[in-house]
């Protein structure tokens, strides 16, 4: 085979070691373990330098390929691959024959790269994660807090729609300080859209609330409010960074934005996103669309296409690939509000597939085409105009009087078409 890279590196990367393995020319392969602490990997780095080493592909071993990449990626040539796409012959499968094998496939070219981005993405999308997972955790407290209210037989939940809105937190909090509070007078605390509801808040408000309810309803409340605190932290931060984030020098002095805050108002107008989901998805793909070649590169990367598995001429299954999990679920929840938004394209488009493959195959086509649709917004800087649901019928006038005439016919009607004068 053509030898692409003539010097070249290969780690197998440990928690507390990574093997390298060096081949140069023709000569034997060179193998040396290091330590993955900060000293030892600097050592690393004069040495890889010293031999003269330019390119170098390890494993994504979990999160302990980010050290030493952080290390290295400035002055070498760094690829990190999947470890799918690499397996070993089994019963072969050694520290030592993995950076070989790891070297020899960088040699001839017979790996692909994984996006890593650079390091202030890398930076933002810790933060969007965290952000997240933050408020993952805050709908995990609203329903404990709704399942000690449901054992105290108070059916609030029942009622109010937001368990930690402003209405049911003066309640929650008039309760916990008296436990015998009236019901009728806790009902009348509600606001705005809860005031119509006040008879509906009396009857549920009415249970029995025990000291024990209420300290964890109080502990419960303290912990949302903790939360909320942090997730409102992360935020501040997260718009600090879309700001800096890119920016050039001269474009800093005048007090410019970065790109990554004008992407977010570029994303902002297509329906189902807000600023939040904008932030998430530009941390996960970034603002410049040059590193996938086309929408479908991206779709893939994101693992919202079908899969192929196909044999002897018969496809068994279409199920999407495993991609970016947090992009890919950030991109179903905007799916999701996309198709509740009316006369909007997607919100014809879910109903459209939806009749025909069902609700999970139409939010997962809406994710796709959103996705598409951000690729092309971001890659021609262009801005985004909604078609409506109208343009949602085929383009073919006979695919849709075909389809038309058989549903007709499928409810017992003898359809005949005449032209229109």
């Amino acid at each position: 085979m053509q030898v692409l890279y003539s010097r070249c590196a290969g780690f197998d990367v440990h928690k507390d070691s990574v093997m390298v393995c060096l081949l140069i020319d023709r000569a034997e392969p060179i193998i040396r373990q290091f330590a993955t602490t900060t000293q030892e990997l600097l050592r690393l780095r004069d040495w890889l330098i010293e031999h003269g080493i330019k390119h170098i592909a390890m494993e994504s071993t979990g999160v302990y390929w980010k050290p030493i990449w952080n290390i290295l990626e400035d002055g070498f040539e760094l690829m990190l691959v999947n470890a799918q796409h690499i397996k070993q012959v089994p019963g072969r499968k050694t520290d030592v024959s993995d950076c070989q094998w790891i070297a020899d496939l960088l040699r001839h070219g017979l790996i692909r790269a994984s996006f890593v981005p650079p390091s202030p993405q890398r930076d933002l999308r810790e933060l969007t994660r965290q952000r997240s997972q933050l408020i993952a955790e805050r709908a995990r407290v609203a329903n404990r807090i709704q399942k000690t209210l449901e054992d105290a037989n108070i059916k609030l939940g029942s009622v109010a729609s937001d368990i930690l809105g402003k209405s049911s937190r003066d309640m929650l909090e008039t309760l916990i300080e008296d436990p015998n509070a009236d019901p009728l007078k806790l009902a009348q605390l509600a606001r705005s859209a809860m005031r119509p509801k006040i008879p509906q808040l009396a009857l549920a408000l009415n249970g029995k609330l025990r000291d024990h309810h209420r300290f964890m309803l109080k502990q419960l409340l303290d912990q949302a409010d903790y939360l909320g605190k942090q997730i409102q932290t992360f935020e501040d931060r997260i718009d600090q960074i879309m700001i800096q984030a890119g920016r050039e020098a001269d474009a800093e002095a005048k007090g410019e934005e970065g790109p990554f805050a004008k992407a977010v108002r570029r994303l902002d107008p297509i329906p189902g996103i807000n600023r939040r989901a904008a932030q998430s998805i530009l941390a996960e793909i970034g603002h410049d669309m040059s590193r996938f070649k086309t929408a479908a590169h991206l779709a893939s990367w994101a693992g919202l296409c079908p899969g192929n598995d196909e044999s002897a001429g018969k496809r068994r299954s279409g199920h999407t690939r495993f991609g970016n999990r947090w992009l890919k679920q950030m991109l179903v929840q905007c799916a999701w509000a996309a198709s509740r938004t009316k006369r909007s394209y997607f919100h014809g488009m879910y109903h459209r597939i939806k009749a025909r493959r069902g609700h999970k195959r139409a939010l997962i086509a809406i994710a796709h085409a959103m996705l598409t649709t951000m690729w092309y917004l971001l890659s021609r800087t262009t801005q985004y105009a909604d078609m409506g649901a109208i343009q949602q019928h085929p383009q073919n006038p006979q695919r849709l009087t075909r389809h038309l005439v058989q549903r007709l016919e499928q409810l017992g009607y003898s359809v005949t078409l005449a032209p229109a004068a």
